[in-house]
């Protein structure tokens, strides 16, 4: 039987069975109270945060491409979500519409194969992005922290309610939310591996408001039994107007999982399959959809957690739906009674955690372009919407490392005269040898060449080509020149030209120039001045000059 799994499934070894139990046993402990917050959060109710982390973890598990993922609810796409239930609040199945076009959409992107694109995200971009969504949770988790109810509007409504606190305060809300914080940081991290802070914390957070605080709003009955399948809105005018908002669910939760399957190929020494995750998230999502659940990702706390546990394959992630599947058939009766303010406290440190501190601390010492993109892409996450923020991060991200890769580019660029008495030497007649003429130029392209750099390299070299009879453009060191730095190739040809100066082409050759080639970048050039070696330009250089 165990053969014919592992046949399967490549990534199921036997040895680590016992491993991907306790690893899904811990990944689901982890996972329910998270699941419950988000769902709060998102304004779903707490049942569908768990909806979603059994729907959207199962088929992750199966059908995914990442070993030892775990995927469920997360910040992000509980924050994206969250304005999209806001949007739709008078016809909810609007919303779940949404999810299963994101759904759908993130399939299109496991075809395409768009994964792999996700590992160049700047850093910048990354940090700023996640940052931000920490933020947004603090900002929105703040009101019920203090006994106020959720406001909606994401964090503009929440900073506009904020005046709101002053009627509504609770005491004991604070009191709750406040010692549950406390616990899920100050929980010894070296324990963290065998009981989870955030199951801790809300066993605490529980008892206090059971038997001292006990005035702090709960969050209400939750459903004991498997969620019902219903249809979503699938008029005209409700497909059209929801490609907008599915392609940011697809968009975030697609970064979400693979920057989670980055982290989980850094602590399995493998590499995660992207267009089969996205294919099995995709899955996850529209049948999340369905069922009216929280659309989620991959779970960088759950899947550390399923890790550290022993979980290797997706045995694990398995596993932790099972679990999740009965807490929530044995323990629905009970999850009533929780208050608002705990789930605000375990979010609060799920913000925390959230925010890359590890980047913000240091925000000072970095590159001036660099921080301007972190900072950017922070406030429009927190002030606009998510994939604004990431796309005019990566603009400005991809602006800010062409101006570095122009100097470099530049940098490798020999422009330079050569003395006749150098370049002809005994090959030449002493009454046509001048010891001060230097009647050829040469200009060697060394290195990559790219849109980076293709408006300088015309500027910088242009005055050179018109100071000489003949010009020799070399591309023997030239590694890569892309579509932009050919066309300028072009343009000083055509610079050359209109001087009456002659160009030689030297070196050509390889991919490395093949845009060259293929936009007949030299048409203007003849054929007898494209040289392979020094000894043969020197020699059509000669016969130019002869005439």
């Amino acid at each position: 039987m165990l053969n014919r799994i592992s046949t399967l499934y490549p990534n199921f070894e036997a040895r680590s069975l016992l491993g991907d139990i306790l690893g899904g046993i811990t990944a689901a402990v982890v996972g329910l109270p998270v699941a419950l917050a988000f769902g709060v959060a998102a304004g779903l109710g707490p049942a569908a945060g768990v909806y979603g982390a059994i729907s959207v973890g199962f088929f992750a598990a199966v059908f995914g491409g990442t070993r030892a993922l775990i995927s469920g609810p997360t910040g992000s796409m509980t924050v994206a979500m969250a304005v999209i239930v806001a949007a739709h609040a008078d016809n909810i199945a609007e919303a779940f519409t949404i999810v299963i076009m994101a759904g759908l959409i993130q399939m299109v992107f496991g075809l395409l194969r768009l994964g792999r694109y996700v590992t160049y995200t700047p850093y910048s971009v990354i940090s700023g992005f996640m940052t931000g969504v920490g933020i947004i949770i603090i900002l929105v988790q703040t009101l019920p922290f203090l006994g106020a109810p959720v406001a909606t509007g994401g964090p503009i409504g929440a900073i506009r309610n904020f005046p709101s606190i002053i009627e509504h305060f609770e005491a004991n809300a604070v009191g709750v939310a406040g010692i549950t914080l406390a616990v899920a940081i100050l929980w010894p991290r070296k324990l963290d591996r065998y009981l989870p802070s955030s199951l801790v914390a809300l066993g605490a957070g529980t008892v206090v408001s059971l038997m001292w605080l006990t005035n702090a709003p709960t969050i209400g009955a939750v459903p004991t039994a498997f969620p019902s399948f219903k249809m979503p809105d699938i008029s005209f005018n409700v497909l059209v107007s929801s490609i907008e908002p599915a392609l940011v669910i697809a968009l975030v939760g697609s970064a979400d999982t693979l920057l989670t399957g980055l982290v989980a190929d850094s602590m399995t020494r493998t590499r995660h399959e992207p267009s089969k995750e996205l294919l099995a998230q995709g899955m996850g999502a529209v049948f999340t959809g369905f069922i009216q659940g929280l659309p989620g990702a991959g779970a960088t706390p759950s899947t550390v957690a399923n890790f550290r546990a022993g979980g290797r394959t997706f045995v694990s992630g398995v596993v932790a739906v099972v679990i999740l599947v009965a807490m929530v058939l044995a323990l629905g009766d009970y999850v009533a009674a929780i208050p608002n303010a705990l789930l605000a406290g375990i979010l609060f440190k799920v913000a925390l955690d959230t925010i890359d501190w590890r980047f913000v601390t240091r925000l000072h010492r970095v590159q001036r372009e660099h921080m301007a993109v972190m900072l950017l892409t922070l406030g429009l996450t927190v002030f606009l919407d998510l994939v604004t923020a990431v796309a005019v991060g990566m603009i400005a991200a991809a602006v800010t490392h062409a101006r570095q890769f122009e100097l470099l580019e530049l940098d490798s660029v020999v422009s330079v005269p050569i003395l006749d008495r150098d370049f002809f030497g005994s090959k030449g007649s002493q009454d046509e040898i001048d010891d001060f003429t230097a009647r050829v130029g040469l200009v060697a392209l060394r290195g990559a060449f790219t849109v980076a750099s293709s408006s300088k390299l015309l500027e910088t070299i242009g005055e050179d080509i018109r100071e000489h009879e003949v010009v020799i453009l070399d591309f023997t060191d030239t590694v890569y020149v892309d579509d932009s730095a050919a066309l300028v190739v072009e343009q000083l040809i055509e610079t050359a030209t209109s001087y009456d100066t002659h160009c030689i082409v030297m070196g050509l050759g390889g991919s490395s120039v093949h845009n060259i080639q293929a936009l007949n970048v030299l048409r203007r050039v003849p054929s007898n001045q494209i040289v392979g070696s020094w000894e043969e330009a020197r020699e059509v250089a000669t016969s130019l000059l002869a005439h």
